[in-house]
């Protein structure tokens, strides 16, 4: 009877174990070769290297030529014994479990470097028994094929070292602006020590947790029998070892956006490849400095602690993309993702619109208290100046004289405008949109100002023109332009005679050029954001300035740092440009307005009472109006004054 039950016991216990390693082993991998993979370079506009981006192996480098110390650090702190297990290492494990038994937390892993190459090659990063139990196997399988050295390079050329670089030569490059031959001793033990935790140690964000992980990696090593003491000693007692940060430029900004946008053009690459985009240096690095040194002065005093700058040509090429004040602290690319609200830099759209319904620059808006449907806008100060010009009202940015033309021309077709400019965020049906309530993105907003520079045509933002194969061949290329027409050349060019006017007499003087220039200022709500948005006849800038947790500024208005960040980047960039009017209209109007305006008595005898005169005849008799019917939506912020 005795018997009968161990045989049958036994034969259930061989059934659970089959089943048990058929659900475990289920899909696993097929071990194979690893391959590696290819490199993205990225070329500025003349076709000079910028950034060399690499996947796992991508940069390998032979173990023969990394030194000694090198090896030790890594082998000390992960996998002390890597040249004693045969995959997995029960030992390891055993002891690992003790200590975190003991420690009542987590404290050490069980993993060697085999079972993290195998994780890396052939599995995700998922913790779970099944996944343990092939990273085991994998393992096993690594070492039947591979040796020591081979499985050692395999894995420091692949592993990741945080701020997006895999691979020892990377990390080494990324770090200290050197190749992983030439490591130092303590310059390697500050790399091991980022394996724990690449994003925790990363000495660019975090170099007082790096060196307290590098102190960890370099007593290890003495543990392990890999480093004398004395020389430990030594190394501990050197000076703080410099980390490489990428400043000055922004440029990383540019090439991040561009190797991301190469997956969406030809899928995975194979092979080495190469990028050229449209950026240039010149343009790039002036947008970066005026940027950096405003917020450097100005970031305590004025509570304001990021900005976006982006430069545009008339064909929609961006040619400078500068997305923080500081890559190596964020790599939050704010010029492309960041929405915020652009204030009274959304107004044009809506003068735009007022000028194809039929509105001249010279025609009038009533500035002065408004209210539909509860809503009752503002101007800053409740300053009001009655009636004035279409061109006085956008220079000198009222609210209330824009949300009565508003009331008059139809938001709606503020909205289409926008839209049809290039603008593709969801915007509100109701009044408060023309004062820049909704969220945009300064690229977009950039990009939606190019008509006014070009005369008219839509264009579309881009950053790559070609990708060629290791070969110098052709994988993609751009071809074609924007969406053609949308502004009339007596539209566009009335408009830029009116933004002209913000620089020269409105609220954006601090953005004059040495050159014809139109823009405009924008502020949300609480200073939370500022703006300012403008152009030459080559260029399109925009410049935003503000927080990223979105608290209010101290008083930073469009008018500020941005017109000011904008002209220094803009003077730059225009350097060795010949000075080029913008694109007028067939028949430029005369404009009278602001500092230039006379009182009504002592105006120029025209032969009709003056210029005022004229205009409110212009007003009674010619100004087109047309109202919005239905209820306005009253869930709306009013935005200052750009």
């Amino acid at each position: 009877m005795i018997r009968r039950i161990l045989k049958w016991g036994l034969l259930l216990g061989a059934a659970a174990m089959v089943v048990v390693l058929a659900i475990l082993l289920h899909d696993l991998p097929e071990p194979r070769t690893p391959v590696n993979s290819g490199t993205v370079t990225i070329l500025d506009n003349a076709g000079k290297e910028i950034a060399i981006y690499g996947g796992p192996g991508s940069r390998a480098v032979p173990i023969e030529r990394l030194p000694q110390h090198v090896l030790d650090a890594v082998i000390a702190t992960e996998d002390r014994r890597f040249y004693n297990h045969f995959g997995i290492d029960p030992l390891g494990i055993l002891r690992a479990a003790f200590i975190n038994l003991t420690s009542g937390r987590v404290v050490q892993g069980g993993s060697t470097l085999t079972q993290q190459l195998a994780k890396n090659l052939y599995l995700g990063p998922q913790q779970t028994l099944k996944r343990k139990a092939q990273e085991a196997v994998l393992a096993l399988g690594l070492e039947s094929r591979f040796s020591k050295a081979e499985i050692l390079e395999l894995y420091l050329n692949r592993v990741y070292f945080g701020a997006g670089t895999y691979g020892i030569e990377a990390a080494s490059e990324r770090y200290f602006a050197k190749s992983a031959t030439d490591l130092t001793l303590r310059e390697a033990a500050l790399i091991a020590g980022l394996l724990k935790a690449p994003s925790r140690y990363d000495p660019t964000r975090n170099p007082q947790g790096a060196a307290k992980r590098m102190r960890v990696v370099v007593n290890n090593m003495v543990d392990a029998g890999l480093l004398d003491p004395a020389q430990a000693r030594a190394v501990l007692a050197a000076p703080a070892i410099p980390v490489g940060r990428p400043r000055g430029t922004g440029i990383r900004y540019a090439t991040d956006r561009a190797r991301d946008e190469v997956g969406d053009l030809i899928g995975t690459p194979e092979g080495d490849i190469r990028v050229r985009t449209t950026i240039d240096r010149t343009m790039q690095d002036a947008a970066s400095q005026a940027l950096s040194e405003s917020l450097r002065r100005n970031a305590k005093k004025l509570r304001v602690g990021q900005g976006a700058v982006v430069i545009l040509d008339t064909e929609g090429a961006i040619r400078a993309l500068v997305g923080g004040r500081d890559y190596g602290e964020s790599q939050y690319n704010r010029a492309i993702l960041a929405r915020r609200q652009p204030g009274s830099a959304f107004k044009p759209f809506l003068y735009l619109a007022a000028l194809e319904a039929g509105f001249s620059p010279t025609d009038t808006v009533v500035d002065e208290p408004i209210e539909i449907d509860g809503w009752k806008p503002a101007n800053f100060g409740n300053r009001y100046l009655g009636r004035i010009t279409l061109t006085e009202a956008l220079a000198r940015s009222v609210n209330a004289g824009t949300v009565w033309l508003a009331r008059e021309v139809g938001w709606g077709r503020a909205i289409e405008m926008a839209h049809r400019l290039g603008i593709n965020a969801d915007l509100p049906d109701n009044p408060s949109i023309v004062l820049g309530t909704t969220e945009i993105t300064p690229l977009a907003m950039a990009g939606a100002f190019v008509p006014l520079a070009n005369g008219g045509r839509a264009v579309v933002p881009h950053l790559i023109t070609r990708i060629d194969d290791a070969d110098g061949d052709a994988i993609w290329q751009r071809r074609g332009g924007g969406g053609g027409p949308v502004l009339s050349a007596r539209v566009a060019g009335e408009m830029n005679q009116m933004l002209a006017a913000v620089i020269t007499t409105g609220s954006g003087r601090g953005a004059a050029l040495d050159r014809p220039a139109g823009g405009k200022t924008g502020t949300s709500q609480d200073n939370r954001d500022a703006w300012f948005v403008g152009y030459s006849a080559d260029l399109v800038a925009a410049v935003w300035v503000g927080n990223d947790d979105d608290t209010p500024t101290r008083n930073v208005s469009g008018a500020g740092m941005p017109a000011r960040i904008w002209r220094s980047a803009m003077l730059a960039a225009h350097r060795g440009l010949p000075v080029r009017a913008l694109p007028a209209p067939p028949e430029p109007v005369l404009l009278g307005f602001g500092n230039d305006r006379k009182p009504p008595e002592e105006a120029d005898d025209d032969g009709g009472g003056g210029l005022w005169n004229r205009l409110e005849r212009l007003f009674e008799s010619g100004a087109r109006r047309r109202r919005l019917e239905g209820p306005a939506d009253q869930e709306y912020q009013i935005d200052p004054p750009g």
